[in-house]
Protein backbone atom coordinates (compact mmCIF):
# COMPACT_ATOMS: atom_id res chain seq x y z
CA UNK A 1 0.00 0.00 0.00
CA UNK A 2 2.53 2.25 0.84
CA UNK A 3 4.49 1.93 -2.10
CA UNK A 4 0.80 2.62 -4.63
CA UNK A 5 0.83 5.88 -2.12
CA UNK A 6 4.31 7.26 -2.47
CA UNK A 7 3.97 6.81 -6.32
CA UNK A 8 0.67 8.30 -6.35
CA UNK A 9 2.78 11.54 -4.22
CA UNK A 10 5.54 11.54 -7.14
CA UNK A 11 3.12 11.67 -10.25
CA UNK A 12 0.67 14.46 -8.53
CA UNK A 13 4.30 16.08 -7.63
CA UNK A 14 4.60 16.33 -11.40
CA UNK A 15 1.15 18.46 -11.82
CA UNK A 16 -0.71 14.94 -11.77
CA UNK A 17 -2.19 13.15 -15.04
CA UNK A 18 -3.87 15.15 -17.56
CA UNK A 19 -4.11 17.85 -15.44
CA UNK A 20 -5.97 15.87 -12.40
CA UNK A 21 -4.14 14.90 -9.40
CA UNK A 22 -4.32 11.27 -7.89
CA UNK A 23 -6.58 10.01 -5.40
CA UNK A 24 -5.98 7.31 -3.46
CA UNK A 25 -8.68 5.36 -1.18
CA UNK A 26 -7.92 2.59 0.44
CA UNK A 27 -9.95 -0.86 1.50
CA UNK A 28 -8.94 -4.14 3.04
CA UNK A 29 -9.68 -7.15 1.01
CA UNK A 30 -8.33 -9.51 3.61
CA UNK A 31 -7.30 -11.85 1.29
CA UNK A 32 -11.02 -13.03 0.87
CA UNK A 33 -13.20 -12.83 -2.03
CA UNK A 34 -16.23 -12.09 0.17
CA UNK A 35 -14.33 -9.27 1.89
CA UNK A 36 -13.00 -8.11 -1.52
CA UNK A 37 -16.77 -7.77 -2.79
CA UNK A 38 -17.51 -5.70 0.09
CA UNK A 39 -14.24 -3.35 -0.20
CA UNK A 40 -14.98 -3.43 -4.20
CA UNK A 41 -18.27 -2.12 -3.89
CA UNK A 42 -17.33 0.78 -1.64
CA UNK A 43 -14.80 1.91 -3.87
CA UNK A 44 -16.74 1.50 -6.74
CA UNK A 45 -20.11 2.87 -5.48
CA UNK A 46 -19.41 5.40 -2.49
CA UNK A 47 -15.54 6.61 -3.50
CA UNK A 48 -16.51 6.29 -7.38
CA UNK A 49 -12.83 5.03 -8.43
CA UNK A 50 -11.74 4.28 -11.61
CA UNK A 51 -9.18 1.96 -11.00
CA UNK A 52 -8.42 -0.58 -8.31
CA UNK A 53 -5.01 -1.86 -7.69
CA UNK A 54 -2.88 -4.30 -5.92
CA UNK A 55 -5.15 -7.47 -5.82
CA UNK A 56 -3.35 -10.32 -4.77
CA UNK A 57 -4.99 -13.44 -4.27
CA UNK A 58 -6.13 -15.05 -7.10
CA UNK A 59 -9.70 -15.68 -5.28
CA UNK A 60 -10.06 -12.19 -4.73
CA UNK A 61 -9.24 -10.46 -8.32
CA UNK A 62 -11.38 -13.25 -9.54
CA UNK A 63 -14.50 -11.64 -7.25
CA UNK A 64 -13.70 -7.93 -8.26
CA UNK A 65 -12.66 -8.04 -11.86
CA UNK A 66 -16.95 -8.86 -12.82
CA UNK A 67 -17.60 -6.05 -10.53
CA UNK A 68 -15.22 -3.65 -12.34
CA UNK A 69 -15.88 -4.32 -15.29
CA UNK A 70 -19.40 -3.80 -14.66
CA UNK A 71 -18.24 -0.03 -13.09
CA UNK A 72 -16.38 -0.03 -16.21
CA UNK A 73 -13.36 0.48 -13.75
CA UNK A 74 -9.83 -0.87 -14.97
CA UNK A 75 -8.36 -3.65 -12.48
CA UNK A 76 -4.38 -3.74 -11.97
CA UNK A 77 -3.32 -7.28 -10.13
CA UNK A 78 -0.91 -9.53 -9.47
CA UNK A 79 -2.76 -12.66 -9.31
CA UNK A 80 -1.49 -15.54 -10.54
CA UNK A 81 -4.94 -17.31 -11.77
CA UNK A 82 -4.88 -18.03 -15.84
CA UNK A 83 -8.82 -17.46 -15.88
CA UNK A 84 -8.30 -13.89 -15.40
CA UNK A 85 -6.60 -13.68 -18.94
CA UNK A 86 -9.76 -15.94 -20.59
CA UNK A 87 -11.41 -13.44 -23.17
CA UNK A 88 -14.85 -14.49 -21.29
CA UNK A 89 -13.50 -12.83 -17.91
CA UNK A 90 -11.57 -10.34 -18.88
CA UNK A 91 -14.05 -9.55 -21.77
CA UNK A 92 -13.53 -5.04 -21.69
CA UNK A 93 -9.52 -6.17 -21.90
CA UNK A 94 -9.44 -4.05 -18.17
CA UNK A 95 -7.34 -5.67 -16.17
CA UNK A 96 -3.82 -5.67 -16.22
CA UNK A 97 -1.27 -8.52 -14.51
CA UNK A 98 1.65 -7.04 -13.25
CA UNK A 99 2.75 -10.99 -12.26
CA UNK A 100 3.66 -13.86 -14.14
CA UNK A 101 0.05 -16.08 -14.20
CA UNK A 102 0.50 -19.58 -13.74
CA UNK A 103 1.61 -20.97 -16.77
CA UNK A 104 4.51 -18.20 -16.28
CA UNK A 105 5.57 -19.67 -13.01
CA UNK A 106 4.85 -23.29 -14.35
CA UNK A 107 7.58 -22.83 -17.27
CA UNK A 108 10.24 -21.20 -14.53
CA UNK A 109 9.48 -23.99 -12.45
CA UNK A 110 10.74 -26.79 -14.67
CA UNK A 111 13.56 -24.43 -15.68
CA UNK A 112 14.78 -24.50 -11.72
CA UNK A 113 13.99 -28.49 -11.42
CA UNK A 114 16.20 -29.32 -14.35
CA UNK A 115 18.87 -27.38 -13.02
CA UNK A 116 18.52 -28.59 -9.49
CA UNK A 117 18.95 -32.25 -10.88
CA UNK A 118 15.40 -33.33 -10.72
CA UNK A 119 14.62 -36.33 -13.20
CA UNK A 120 11.35 -37.62 -10.95
CA UNK A 121 10.06 -35.41 -9.20
CA UNK A 122 6.44 -35.65 -7.84
CA UNK A 123 4.00 -32.42 -7.35
CA UNK A 124 1.69 -31.54 -4.74
CA UNK A 125 -0.48 -28.16 -5.20
CA UNK A 126 -3.59 -27.04 -3.36
CA UNK A 127 -6.50 -27.20 -5.30
CA UNK A 128 -7.70 -23.42 -6.18
CA UNK A 129 -7.88 -21.37 -9.13
CA UNK A 130 -4.45 -20.38 -9.02
CA UNK A 131 -1.91 -22.94 -7.88
CA UNK A 132 -4.19 -25.94 -9.59
CA UNK A 133 -3.57 -24.34 -12.77
CA UNK A 134 0.07 -23.88 -11.92
CA UNK A 135 0.65 -27.92 -11.38
CA UNK A 136 -1.03 -28.84 -14.46
CA UNK A 137 0.86 -26.43 -16.08
CA UNK A 138 4.04 -27.68 -14.72
CA UNK A 139 3.02 -31.14 -15.38
CA UNK A 140 2.49 -29.95 -18.82
CA UNK A 141 5.65 -28.92 -19.62
CA UNK A 142 7.89 -31.19 -17.47
CA UNK A 143 6.30 -34.19 -19.55
CA UNK A 144 6.59 -32.57 -22.68
CA UNK A 145 10.45 -32.41 -22.71
CA UNK A 146 10.31 -36.12 -21.47
CA UNK A 147 10.18 -35.91 -17.85
CA UNK A 148 7.99 -37.84 -15.72
CA UNK A 149 6.44 -37.63 -12.37
CA UNK A 150 5.65 -39.94 -9.35
CA UNK A 151 3.01 -38.88 -8.29
CA UNK A 152 0.21 -35.82 -8.90
CA UNK A 153 -1.65 -34.97 -5.76
CA UNK A 154 -4.11 -31.66 -5.56
CA UNK A 155 -5.35 -31.30 -2.16
CA UNK A 156 -7.88 -29.28 -0.43
CA UNK A 157 -7.28 -26.48 1.23
CA UNK A 158 -8.06 -25.25 5.12
CA UNK A 159 -6.88 -28.52 7.01
CA UNK A 160 -4.71 -28.42 10.00
CA UNK A 161 -2.46 -31.63 8.51
CA UNK A 162 -1.76 -33.07 5.26
CA UNK A 163 0.18 -36.05 5.98
CA UNK A 164 -1.51 -38.65 4.73
CA UNK A 165 -1.13 -36.98 1.16
CA UNK A 166 2.57 -36.22 1.56
CA UNK A 167 3.28 -40.03 2.47
CA UNK A 168 1.39 -40.89 -0.61
CA UNK A 169 3.96 -38.66 -2.53
CA UNK A 170 6.84 -39.97 -0.54
CA UNK A 171 6.04 -43.65 -0.98
CA UNK A 172 6.12 -42.86 -5.29
CA UNK A 173 9.93 -42.05 -4.42
CA UNK A 174 10.51 -39.21 -5.96
CA UNK A 175 13.78 -37.30 -6.20
CA UNK A 176 12.13 -34.16 -5.50
CA UNK A 177 8.91 -32.16 -4.54
CA UNK A 178 6.95 -29.66 -6.13
CA UNK A 179 4.71 -28.06 -3.56
CA UNK A 180 2.51 -25.33 -4.80
CA UNK A 181 0.83 -23.52 -2.00
CA UNK A 182 0.39 -20.85 0.28
CA UNK A 183 2.70 -20.06 3.55
CA UNK A 184 -0.05 -21.84 5.76
CA UNK A 185 -0.30 -25.47 3.65
CA UNK A 186 3.48 -24.99 2.92
CA UNK A 187 4.57 -24.59 6.41
CA UNK A 188 1.96 -27.64 7.90
CA UNK A 189 3.50 -29.75 4.89
CA UNK A 190 6.65 -28.93 5.27
CA UNK A 191 7.04 -29.46 8.89
CA UNK A 192 5.24 -32.86 8.55
CA UNK A 193 7.75 -34.06 6.37
CA UNK A 194 10.57 -32.53 9.10
CA UNK A 195 9.04 -34.92 11.38
CA UNK A 196 9.09 -38.28 8.74
CA UNK A 197 12.45 -37.54 8.14
CA UNK A 198 12.84 -38.62 4.68
CA UNK A 199 15.45 -36.90 2.94
CA UNK A 200 14.20 -34.36 -0.05
CA UNK A 201 14.74 -31.90 -2.49
CA UNK A 202 12.20 -28.75 -2.57
CA UNK A 203 10.95 -26.79 -4.78
CA UNK A 204 8.28 -23.85 -3.42
CA UNK A 205 7.04 -20.67 -4.95
CA UNK A 206 8.10 -17.47 -3.42
CA UNK A 207 4.65 -16.61 -2.38
CA UNK A 208 4.45 -20.14 0.02
CA UNK A 209 7.57 -19.74 1.01
CA UNK A 210 8.48 -16.19 2.62
CA UNK A 211 9.94 -15.09 6.13
CA UNK A 212 6.49 -16.41 7.86
CA UNK A 213 7.56 -19.68 6.41
CA UNK A 214 10.96 -19.90 7.46
CA UNK A 215 10.05 -18.74 10.76
CA UNK A 216 6.94 -21.37 11.16
CA UNK A 217 8.67 -24.45 10.27
CA UNK A 218 12.36 -23.17 11.71
CA UNK A 219 15.32 -22.37 9.90
CA UNK A 220 16.73 -25.20 10.78
CA UNK A 221 14.13 -27.25 8.19
CA UNK A 222 13.87 -24.62 5.91
CA UNK A 223 17.65 -24.82 5.09
CA UNK A 224 18.32 -25.80 1.56
CA UNK A 225 14.59 -25.19 -0.01
CA UNK A 226 14.58 -24.03 -3.58
CA UNK A 227 12.38 -20.61 -4.18
CA UNK A 228 11.08 -19.69 -7.12
CA UNK A 229 9.78 -16.04 -7.50
CA UNK A 230 10.01 -13.38 -10.32
CA UNK A 231 12.01 -10.51 -9.11
CA UNK A 232 12.93 -6.65 -9.45
CA UNK A 233 14.08 -4.97 -12.57
CA UNK A 234 17.00 -4.03 -11.15
CA UNK A 235 19.39 -2.12 -14.05
CA UNK A 236 15.91 0.32 -14.60
CA UNK A 237 15.76 3.95 -13.36
CA UNK A 238 12.18 3.15 -12.31
CA UNK A 239 13.63 0.50 -10.19
CA UNK A 240 16.35 3.11 -8.20
CA UNK A 241 13.50 5.54 -8.00
CA UNK A 242 11.26 2.67 -6.25
CA UNK A 243 14.06 1.47 -3.98
CA UNK A 244 14.73 5.04 -2.71
CA UNK A 245 11.48 5.35 -1.50
CA UNK A 246 10.81 2.35 -0.49
CA UNK A 247 13.68 2.17 1.69
CA UNK A 248 12.70 5.13 3.37
CA UNK A 249 9.31 4.50 3.83
CA UNK A 250 9.69 0.51 5.10
CA UNK A 251 13.44 0.21 6.59
CA UNK A 252 13.48 -2.44 4.60
CA UNK A 253 15.47 -4.22 1.47
CA UNK A 254 13.27 -3.25 -1.40
CA UNK A 255 14.63 -6.21 -3.36
CA UNK A 256 12.94 -8.40 -1.35
CA UNK A 257 9.57 -7.07 -2.19
CA UNK A 258 8.73 -7.42 -6.02
CA UNK A 259 5.30 -6.97 -5.17
CA UNK A 260 5.77 -3.69 -4.16
CA UNK A 261 7.38 -2.48 -7.03
CA UNK A 262 4.88 -3.66 -8.83
CA UNK A 263 2.43 -1.59 -7.41
CA UNK A 264 4.72 1.29 -7.66
CA UNK A 265 4.67 0.24 -11.50
CA UNK A 266 0.82 0.25 -11.55
CA UNK A 267 0.32 3.95 -10.47
CA UNK A 268 3.20 4.86 -12.87
CA UNK A 269 1.23 3.16 -15.71
CA UNK A 270 -1.93 4.21 -15.04
CA UNK A 271 -0.84 7.98 -14.72
CA UNK A 272 1.03 7.80 -18.17
CA UNK A 273 -2.28 6.13 -19.39
CA UNK A 274 -4.15 9.21 -18.24
CA UNK A 275 -1.78 11.34 -19.31
CA UNK A 276 -1.93 9.71 -22.86
CA UNK A 277 -5.51 9.95 -22.69
CA UNK A 278 -6.17 13.20 -22.44
CA UNK A 279 -8.34 15.91 -20.04
CA UNK A 280 -11.83 14.22 -19.34
CA UNK A 281 -11.22 10.65 -20.54
CA UNK A 282 -12.68 7.76 -18.78
CA UNK A 283 -11.55 4.34 -17.77
CA UNK A 284 -11.81 2.54 -20.67
CA UNK A 285 -10.21 5.02 -22.95
CA UNK A 286 -7.28 5.14 -19.84
CA UNK A 287 -7.16 1.29 -20.21
CA UNK A 288 -7.06 1.86 -24.67
CA UNK A 289 -3.82 3.56 -23.84
CA UNK A 290 -1.79 1.10 -21.13
CA UNK A 291 -0.58 -0.87 -23.97
CA UNK A 292 0.63 2.21 -25.53
CA UNK A 293 2.58 3.41 -23.19
CA UNK A 294 4.40 0.16 -22.22
CA UNK A 295 4.69 -1.76 -25.05
CA UNK A 296 6.32 -0.95 -27.91
CA UNK A 297 8.73 0.77 -29.39
CA UNK A 298 8.67 3.99 -28.14
CA UNK A 299 11.14 6.07 -26.19
CA UNK A 300 11.80 4.40 -22.74
CA UNK A 301 11.13 5.74 -19.72
CA UNK A 302 11.52 5.39 -16.15
CA UNK A 303 8.41 7.52 -14.45
CA UNK A 304 6.03 9.63 -14.77
CA UNK A 305 7.52 12.71 -14.55
CA UNK A 306 9.67 11.94 -18.17
CA UNK A 307 6.84 10.20 -19.81
CA UNK A 308 4.79 13.25 -19.38
CA UNK A 309 7.22 15.51 -20.74
CA UNK A 310 7.88 13.40 -24.21
CA UNK A 311 3.76 12.53 -24.32
CA UNK A 312 3.28 16.36 -24.28
CA UNK A 313 6.12 16.78 -26.96
CA UNK A 314 3.94 13.88 -28.83
CA UNK A 315 6.30 11.32 -28.79
CA UNK A 316 5.67 7.79 -27.97
CA UNK A 317 7.24 6.51 -25.40
CA UNK A 318 7.65 2.84 -23.70
CA UNK A 319 7.84 2.70 -19.38
CA UNK A 320 10.09 0.31 -18.45
CA UNK A 321 9.03 -0.37 -14.78
CA UNK A 322 10.67 -1.46 -11.50
CA UNK A 323 9.61 -4.81 -11.24
CA UNK A 324 9.89 -6.39 -14.46
CA UNK A 325 9.75 -4.15 -18.64
CA UNK A 326 5.96 -4.09 -18.29
CA UNK A 327 5.19 -5.45 -21.73
CA UNK A 328 1.78 -6.53 -21.92
CA UNK A 329 1.10 -9.53 -23.93
CA UNK A 330 -2.72 -9.46 -25.87
CA UNK A 331 -4.37 -10.73 -22.60
CA UNK A 332 -3.22 -7.83 -21.22
CA UNK A 333 -0.10 -10.28 -19.16
CA UNK A 334 3.53 -9.76 -18.39
CA UNK A 335 6.36 -11.86 -18.24
CA UNK A 336 8.89 -11.21 -15.68
CA UNK A 337 12.10 -12.80 -15.14
CA UNK A 338 12.41 -15.16 -12.08
CA UNK A 339 15.34 -16.24 -10.16
CA UNK A 340 15.69 -19.34 -7.81
CA UNK A 341 16.86 -18.52 -4.40
CA UNK A 342 18.31 -21.20 -1.73
CA UNK A 343 17.39 -20.80 1.81
CA UNK A 344 20.43 -20.36 4.54
CA UNK A 345 20.60 -19.97 7.71
CA UNK A 346 16.80 -18.57 7.54
CA UNK A 347 17.23 -16.03 4.38
CA UNK A 348 16.99 -16.28 0.86
CA UNK A 349 19.97 -16.47 -1.46
CA UNK A 350 19.99 -15.99 -4.44
CA UNK A 351 20.88 -18.79 -6.89
CA UNK A 352 20.34 -17.76 -10.38
CA UNK A 353 18.12 -16.04 -12.87
CA UNK A 354 15.43 -18.15 -14.83
CA UNK A 355 14.74 -16.53 -18.24
CA UNK A 356 11.65 -17.33 -19.98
Amino acid sequence: QKSILFAAEEVNAAGGAAGRKLEVFSEDDQTSPNAAVLAAKKLLEVHRVQAILGTWASGVSLAVLPMTNAANAILMHTSGAVALADPKVNAKKLAFRYQGSSKHLSRAFATAARKEGLQRPAVMAQNNPALAPHAEGFRKVWEASGGKLTDFVLYEPGRPSYRSELQQVLRSKPDGIILSAYVADATAIVRDWAQLGTPMKWIIPGFGANVDFIKGVTPEVAEGIVVVESVVNERSSAYARFARQYALAMKQAPENNVYAAMCYDMVQVLALAIEAAGPGADAVAVAAKVREVTTGKGQPVGGFEEGKKLLSQKKSINYEGASSSIDFDDENDVDPTFAAFVIRAGKWQRAYAING
